[in-house]
Formats: structure tokens, sequence, C-alpha cells
């Protein structure tokens, strides 16, 4: 027994062609922007993913945290130095200069820099 297979078309012969999504149709000129939204997606979605792993690199969720604690010593390219110290919700900044500073006071301890650049305090005893 031998079996004959019909194939018909989808769209009736006296319909309209239809066009592919991504061409324009017959007598439309190509709108040549259409392309710019699709960049302007992927950049937002690439800075978002940055940001995200800019927070990951530098821990920055600590400084979200209202209840962390977080000290930074950062030099700027003009060679100052600035303190930058966080304690809950409050934020101090101070300025390092180089000005020598006199008045009157208790000697609390030592400081040495070791040759690896750290540098350890050393307390004072109070007792002799």
């Amino acid at each position: 027994m031998r079996f004959v297979q019909h194939t018909r078309h989808a769209t009736p012969r006296h319909a309209a062609p239809r066009h592919a999504a991504h061409s324009p149709a017959p007598g439309e000129d190509e709108d040549p922007l259409a392309g710019i939204a699709n960049l302007f997606d992927v950049s937002v979605a690439f800075i978002v993913a940055l940001l995200i792993a800019l927070f990951a690199l530098f821990s920055a969720g600590t400084f979200l945290d209202k209840n962390s604690e977080v000290t930074l010593v950062k030099t700027t390219a003009g060679g100052e130095t600035e303190i930058i110290t966080k304690k809950g919700a409050e934020i101090k900044v101070q300025k390092v200069t180089g000005k020598n500073l006199s008045g009157q006071g208790t000697r609390l301890g030592t400081a040495y820099r070791l040759a690896n650049g750290q540098v350890v305090y050393v307390p004072e005893n109070d007792t002799p």
C-alpha cells in the first residue's frame, strides 16, 4: 500500500506574504537607531554588574552596615593623607598635616616602623 502525503501552504495563496520581524515592510526604510536601544540595554546591564563586582571586591557592605566600625587611611594625588573613621552612622574625616604641634600632655608609648613598612605601637607601662 502506498501513502501519498499532500502538503498545504500555511497561508492561502491569495493572502499577502509575511515579512520577517527584523526586516522593514515593503516601501519602508530601515530605522538606523533601532540598534541603539539594544546597546543602551547592554550598557546598563554591564554597569550594574560592574557595581556589584566592585562592592564584592572592596567589601563595601561594611560601609553600609549601620553598626560597623571602619577606619581608612587615604592618600590623595597631591600627597595629602586623610583618615576616615566610621562608627555607626557617624563618619569623621581628619586631614594629616606635616606641622609640628606642641603642648602639655602625657607620654602614652612609642611607635616603631618595621622594615616592611608596618607600624607597631608599644604602650608605656604605668608602673616602673
